[in-house]
């Protein structure tokens, strides 16, 4: 994960709507923005800059 364990700690507590984009708390159901019930955990690796 990332150097600040506090910040990865915040981050594990975000789940991302698939419809809009937009960043829920972890316990909901539903989208705050679209309704939608299609939500992922946010995404918690690093992934490699492309050269």
């Amino acid at each position: 994960m990332g150097r600040f364990p506090i910040a990865d700690e915040e981050l594990s507590k975000i789940v991302i709507c698939r419809k809009c984009k937009a960043r829920n708390k972890k316990g909901t159901e539903k989208c705050r923005k679209c309704g939608s019930s299609a939500l992922r955990p946010k995404t918690k690796d690093l992934r490699a800059k492309k050269a």
